[in-house]
């Protein structure tokens, strides 16, 4: 399935590469793991290969998803934003479903909830937890974009926010930082 020197998606976490296929035994049995080094944070983890694919880890999706994923960002929310509940509790609600889909790995799903805070963002200040939500997601996309075109980070992020530079924006301050680059 994965081979040395892949690149690979770990759900939540980013693109790594995967450094070693290991042998070891683990309770009397033989067990092989993947030794996967992230490429934009200083971690490295070993995962079984027996369970990579129920953990969710996936090769970069290719170039033509990138593309629908870029016009994804095109789209108005999926939920009316004047329906949205912006008390506690909500965000909660809210929070809970948008961890579900960043732990699914799938881009597409991170990809509409970058978008859809984005679209929050102009209807009202960020939250300290929507603010994080926002970044991790601008995070992930980026970094897999930015594997799959062999570009800058810098490029990728002008291309994910260039959709958004058409509003006004109660909080402007998630605009303005710069992700951290590893």
């Amino acid at each position: 399935m994965f081979k040395l020197k892949d690149h690979v998606i770990y759900p939540g976490h980013g693109v790594a590469l995967v450094e070693e296929i290991i042998k070891k035994v683990v309770a009397g049995a033989t067990i092989e793991f993947l030794k996967l080094t992230f490429v934009f944070k200083d971690m490295t983890i070993l995962v079984p290969l027996y369970n990579a694919q129920s953990i969710g880890i996936r090769y970069p999706c290719p170039e033509r998803e990138v593309e629908a994923i870029l016009k994804e960002l095109l789209q108005r929310p999926e939920k009316k934003l004047a329906g949205v509940d912006f008390t506690p509790s909500g965000w909660n609600r809210r929070h809970r479903d948008y961890q579900i889909k960043i732990l699914s790995g799938n881009l597409l799903e991170i990809t509409k909830i970058y978008r859809d805070l984005m679209y929050v963002a102009q209807q009202k200040d960020l939250s300290f937890g929507e603010r994080a939500v926002l970044q991790t997601t601008e995070d992930l996309v980026v970094q897999e974009i930015q594997i799959v075109r062999n570009d800058k980070r810098e490029n990728v992020m002008q291309e994910l926010r260039n959709p958004f530079k058409r509003f006004e924006f109660h909080d402007r301050s998630f605009l303005q930082q710069e992700s951290p680059s590893l």
